[in-house]
């Protein structure tokens, strides 16, 4: 009877320590930063930069296509947005609900971010984290990537280019002068080049930013499928 008392109270013990243990990674996890989703308080921002062929080929193999990017006028590098960031961690989804979009504004940004979907989600997500109104948001993109030269050989990629993702970061900084390694970021999705990230601080200059560099892609090579046909 005493060693059954003992193991129950030993099974009492650890799932105790368990739970508690997991209270403590969840309250962490929520602790990222003291002020987690307040919007307007954040470090710096990341443009992310889509290279659209690889995108719509992916999109084909899971049986969907964004009619507007994938069967319109070719697209080369396409914004997927400007995302606040915290030095560790960053905000999303500042205000639920969000403040509704205006539909003029989506019409506007279409020759930057050709999806209106991607448009509603980008303002819902991150753009309610930036502390402006859907207008100043989407005039700070527009601002964002004026200021960002893509390198002319990926403006008109008519063959599919096998790269390596320093090779694509070095063009950049090449074309873009005061943009350094330790503020661009490539990534990738198994075999494909997916996005250039490129850090800036809130007045839009070029940053360095290490978390963003952590998540960057791996991979020895990748590839650039072509830019498709209007």
């Amino acid at each position: 009877m005493f060693h059954s008392r003992l193991h129950s109270f030993s099974r009492l013990t650890i799932s105790l320590t368990l739970a508690a243990g997991l209270a403590t990674l969840a309250g962490g996890a929520k602790a990222q930063d003291k002020r987690q989703n307040a919007p307007g308080e954040f470090d710096f921002y990341v443009l992310s930069l889509s290279w659209s062929p690889s995108f719509c080929e992916e999109a084909a193999e899971r049986g969907g296509r964004s009619q507007i990017q994938c069967s319109g006028r070719p697209y080369a590098f396409v914004v997927h947005g400007l995302w606040p960031q915290y030095e560790n961690g960053f905000p999303e989804y500042c205000q639920r609900p969000a403040p509704r979009l205006n539909r003029s504004i989506v019409s506007s940004m279409l020759d930057l971010m050709p999806a209106p979907g991607l448009i509603f989600n980008e303002w819902d997500k991150h753009g309610t984290c930036s502390g402006l109104a859907d207008r100043g948001y989407f005039e700070t993109i527009r601002k964002a990537r004026a200021a960002i030269k893509i390198p002319a050989e990926y403006l008109d990629l008519s063959q599919a280019k096998t790269v390596a993702p320093a090779e694509v970061e070095e063009a950049f900084i090449k074309a873009n002068p005061g943009l350094s390694n330790a503020a661009v970021s490539i990534t990738c999705n198994r075999t494909r080049l997916s996005e250039v990230r490129i850090c800036l601080s809130k007045d839009l200059q070029f940053r360095a930013c290490e978390e963003t560099d952590r998540r960057a892609c791996r991979r020895d090579q990748v590839t650039m499928p072509p830019i498709r046909g209007g």
